[in-house]
């Protein structure tokens, strides 16, 4: 165990690390740390524009429309893509890591893709004519936009009419936060329009109305729409999610620009494997933290390259010892390890090795699983031996220790000073301002008792000043005399003019009853909750819901197209009659269809507008990002160890690259796809330990043909370095599989179980 840890437990236990002397330390001014916003500001760069480092980070909707030379509606087509190679080197660092790109994003894509060409080619099936693997909601309509501190969302409401059943969205796996979708206008299903959106946040309240609510952000600005009268359909496919692979795929961008530590092992599958830079300088370390006792001076500065000790007096297996050296000695370490032959364990030790050596500058090591529930476990093992530790992102079901070690829970224990020159501060004034310029641009759009405002028409340049006046002074007896009238809001100067030829349109979509019988329940909730925390590992922000104000909106009043008449009609009638100065001498028959016209350039206009703001403001909102980031590298870096799933790794890759850590450490290696792990090798690293069994299971991909011949994507690193003969170390000891599990087990692992 770490000697210093007798000290600080006398002088109060873990609490002490939240002690006064600690609060004041935090609030000092800190050094703010550049290589956030500089990862980011790299990370944009392009390398080609006609290569795969220029890909945007949501599909495009010519990608999902499959216009791109993707798969034909039947997803029969095979794209061209490079497999993956078990065996022998890849060519060069660009091809290893391209090739990892296209097939992740076409694993994660294809699903989407083949469900928008299914709905395509069936516009009006209902689910169960899909066999269940495309979700399918109608009667969408945009009601609202929040301007929440991540971006610009919009919430819609919808329809469950195709659905087929009641959902029971406590225990659904529809449309959870992150879920890709895409929507269509309902005229066009898919023909030659596509905007592609992530569930932005999934409150139940909402879900639960009827109709539903959900928020969304959509992919691109210059794609967002707002006109609540437009009647879309969005697809959803259920059986991938996108957001388990975006942050990875921007990674993998990234990398080509960086150094890759360890790219001889990994590309060229050099098998000669020397130790870490930082053990060649200083080979010798105090190992007696894994000793019976710990008191033993003779192992207090053993040289663990060449004099590694035969029979240390400790309870490890010889098998564990091994494998221990190995992961002290090699900048590529190894461990294999049947179930129940304590691979958490030689995890465990190693890192009490580490931190027993540790120096007071070194940054923290890094610690990544593939599931919520592995890192709970390694890191319940830490906290025994060392309380610096800090687990990030995610949802961990250890409400007692590793819950309070969150984040979240330490930077609320904190007097956190953001660092002089922090971008958070700054960004959150421009989107504020941002957020009063849109609210102000979408007044038209605002839920009023009014028709549109004719002065704002005027300000838009879609009437002039002559025939404002005209309409103003038109009706001035007609409003005169509704004063007092509890309806002389009715008795605006369109509504004057238009007599009764407009109607009030209702702010919420009817509710819809259709008698269905509930959806069966995908998952528990908390088995729910899990999977959204492992593939999506939320920071700071609520788990459920967005922060910000949402704006309603409406359309109020419209008149209704003729039979028969065309919007192009409609168009051309309306300018042919807008060239009277005088709007009292536009003949009432044409009335309704200017103001029509009106209205749909109004909306285009304010769109428009909108569209332009919300840019700058998804912009601000990555800024203050990155400024949060700044704010948590003040946390991290004072701890020793940083525990999060590999996604979140590929998730807070800026944030982690910017502590320049030299140590990472995964468990379950061998069940993570080989992309999320070679992302991990930040440019900082020294020291990559794999930990896993690739006897046991495979990573998942979202499409099966993409197992195995001829594409091999659920190979992980970890099995290929294996299939390359990289050396590892096997545990051969069992110690808690019964004598029956065993004997089924035999065929695989041998006389190793």
């Amino acid at each position: 165990m770490n000697e210093n840890l007798v000290e600080r437990f006398r002088a109060g236990g873990r609490n002490s690390f939240f002690g006064r002397q600690e609060v004041q330390f935090y609030a000092m001014p800190q050094q703010l740390n550049t290589r956030i916003r500089e990862y980011f500001t790299d990370a944009a760069k392009t390398v080609s524009e006609s290569d795969w480092t220029s890909r945007p980070e949501i599909p495009t909707s010519a990608e999902v429309l499959d216009e791109e030379g993707g798969n034909s509606s039947s997803g029969s087509d095979i794209i061209e893509i490079v497999p993956n190679k078990r065996y022998g080197a890849w060519g060069s660092k660009e091809a290893y890591l391209g090739a990892h790109y296209e097939l992740l994003r076409e694993d994660a894509v294809k699903p989407l893709r083949d469900a928008v060409g299914v709905v395509r080619g069936m516009p009006f099936a209902d689910e169960n004519a899909l066999n269940g693997a495309v979700g399918i909601y109608d009667k969408v309509h945009v009601c609202a936009f929040t301007a929440s501190t991540r971006g610009l969302a919009i919430r819609i409401t919808f329809s469950l009419q195709r659905t087929g059943k009641k959902i029971l969205w406590e225990q659904s796996k529809r449309l959870i936060s992150g879920s890709l979708v895409v929507m269509t206008p309902a005229q066009d299903i898919f023909k030659s329009k596509a905007i592609v959106a992530t569930v932005a946040a999934r409150p139940l309240d909402g879900l639960n109305m009827n109709p539903p609510e959900i928020d969304l952000f959509v992919a691109r600005a210059e794609e967002m729409e707002l006109d609540p009268a437009m009647e879309f359909v969005m697809v959803e496919e259920r059986t991938g999610f996108y957001e388990a692979d975006r942050h990875t795929l921007l990674a993998l961008q990234k990398m080509t620009g960086e150094p890759f530590p360890l790219s001889d092992h990994l590309v060229q599958a050099e098998t000669h494997i020397p130790p870490p830079g930082y053990i060649q300088e200083a080979p010798k370390l105090d190992i007696s933290s894994v000793l019976r006792n710990n008191k033993h001076e003779a192992y207090e500065a053993v040289d663990i390259i060449n004099a590694w000790p035969s029979q240390p007096p400790s309870d490890l297996d010889a098998s564990q010892l091994a494998a221990l050296q190995r992961i002290l000695a090699k900048r590529l370490a190894i461990v294999q390890g049947p179930p129940g032959t304590g691979k958490t364990h030689v995890s465990v030790e190693a890192i009490k090795v580490m931190l027993a050596n540790r120096k007071v500058d070194d940054p923290p090591i890094i610690i990544a699983c593939q599931t919520n529930h592995a890192l709970d476990q390694i890191l319940r093992h830490i906290a025994q031996f060392e309380p610096e530790f800090v687990r990030l992102g995610g949802r961990s079901k250890d409400r007692d220790v590793i819950k309070k070690r969150s984040l979240h829970a330490v930077k609320e224990e904190m007097e956190v000073t953001p660092p002089a020159g922090c971008l958070k501060p700054n960004a959150r004034k421009k989107m504020k301002a941002l957020e009063k310029e849109m609210a102000l641009i979408m007044t038209p759009l605002k839920p009023s008792s009014d028709p549109l405002d004719f002065r704002m028409l005027e300000s838009f340049g879609l009437l002039t000043k002559n025939q404002a006046d005209s309409l103003e002074k038109g009706a001035s007896e007609w409003v005169q005399a509704a004063l007092g009238n509890p309806n002389s809001a009715r008795s605006s100067p369109f509504n004057v003019w238009m007599g009764n030829a407009l109607s009030s349109v209702p702010v919420k979509q009817q509710p819809e009853e259709f008698g269905f019988e509930y959806e069966e329940a995908d998952l528990a909730f908390e088995q729910l909750k899990e999977i959204e925390a492992e593939n999506q590992t939320k920071d700071d922000e609520d788990f459920e819901t967005l922060r910000g104000e949402t704006y309603p909106l409406a359309d109020n009043f419209t008149y209704k197209k003729p039979p028969g008449m065309t919007e192009a009609k409609i168009h051309e009638t309306a300018i042919a009659a807008l060239k009277q100065q005088d709007m009292w001498k536009i003949a009432e028959p044409h009335r309704g269809v200017v103001y029509r016209y009106l209205q749909s350039e109004m909306k285009r206009k304010v769109v428009a507008s909108f569209r332009e703001k919300a840019q700058e403001y998804n912009k601000q909102a990555t800024d203050r990002r990155i400024g949060l980031w700044e704010e948590y590298e003040v946390i991290l870096k004072k701890q020793k160890i940083i525990g999060m799933t590999t996604t979140g790794a590929s998730k807070y890759r800026g944030l982690l690259s910017a502590l320049q850590p030299k140590i990472v450490l995964i468990e379950e290696a061998a069940e993570t796809l080989e992309a999320p792990v070679t992302v991990a090798c930040l440019p900082s690293l020294q020291h990559l330990i794999l930990v896993g069994d690739h006897k046991q299971l495979r990573p998942h991909c979202h499409v099966k043909a993409h197992e195995d011949k001829p594409y091999y994507l659920n190979v992980s690193l970890f099995e290929r370095l294996v299939n390359n003969r990289l050396e590892y170390d096997t545990l051969s000891k069992q110690r808690r599989m019964i004598p029956e599990i065993r004997r089924i087990l035999h065929p695989i692992y041998g006389n190793l179980i």
